[in-house]
């Protein structure tokens, strides 16, 4: 279940002349711009977007970048976003990266139906010019770059009586590779990259949830909160499962998810992964 409860009865452009006003005069009311867009559908804040757009001719995405800055303002502008359109972006930034995330490559296409993957990949293609396939082939290499581009090419079948045959049969294809040769050379390096991108994989076919909450067990409890993929997840599963990988976490970990983002984040950024995550204090 998803931890946003959105009002069934919204104004979107009430809406948008108070996130204005939010940003007007010497300091930006981030808390006033948490309480609206915090607890918003994707539907809701798609309209606040066009609304903002009518009355005040500006892109709301520019205008919240302008205003706001660090782990929030990265944040909220991905979260503003169509959820296509930031998968084609979270995809994008991810492939940018000095060391791409192949994480974020493997989460969309494990983790949506053909079609919304086609639909991410028809979208990368409108905003970036390129395919998605073209991009990763040329910020990948070797094992990696064959892994990648076969996972946003194939074309998986999700029709309802074999859909968990399929899904299991895929991991064990996966399951083999890394039982193969090469992995097995590859697991004496447990920083090797294709290694641990292949167990991902599978994750992510096997239990989808289960591989998220322990991806926020390891960016949260590592060396350094990794907030990129902190807020990646937060924000791509409030709407859809986070509810239920919330019940994961504090099975996992003796302690709530929002305690652990609490510890880990300041300032308004916590108070928006807060908000997110179901707190109806902001």
């Amino acid at each position: 279940m998803a931890t946003l409860v959105a009002p069934e009865d919204f104004s979107p452009g009430e809406d948008a002349l108070a996130i204005n006003r939010a940003c007007q005069g010497w300091g930006t009311d981030e808390k006033a711009i948490i309480s609206i867009l915090g607890h918003r559908n994707a539907a809701q804040r798609k309209q606040i977007r066009l609304a903002y757009q009518e009355i005040y001719l500006e892109d709301l995405t520019k205008q919240l970048k302008s205003e706001l800055s660090g782990d929030f303002e990265r944040a909220i502008c991905h979260w503003i976003l169509d959820p296509v359109e930031r998968d084609a972006v979270l995809a994008n930034e991810a492939l940018k990266k000095a060391r791409p995330d192949y994480r974020v490559i493997l989460e969309t296409a494990y983790m949506k139906s053909p079609e919304e993957l086609l639909a991410v990949k028809r979208t990368y293609q409108f905003l970036y010019k390129r395919s998605l396939e073209e991009d990763v082939a040329s910020h990948t290499t070797g094992d990696m770059r064959r892994l990648l581009i076969a996972v946003v090419s194939v074309y998986r079948y999700e029709g309802e009586e074999i859909d968990e045959g399929v899904a299991h049969s895929e991991a064990n294809i996966l399951g083999d590779e890394i039982q193969g040769e090469l992995s097995r050379s590859l697991r004496g390096d447990p920083t090797d990259e294709f290694s641990a991108a292949l167990r991902a994989a599978i994750r992510c076919i096997r239990n989808p949830k289960k591989y998220l909450q322990k991806l926020l067990c390891n960016v949260i409890n590592n060396m350094g909160t990794d907030e990129d993929t902190l807020s990646r997840v937060i924000i791509t599963r409030a709407e859809k499962d986070l509810k239920e990988m919330k019940e994961l976490y504090l099975e996992r970990n003796g302690r709530s998810l929002e305690d652990a983002v609490s510890s880990e984040t300041t300032g308004d950024y916590k108070a928006f992964l807060l908000t997110l995550l179901g707190n109806q204090e902001f």
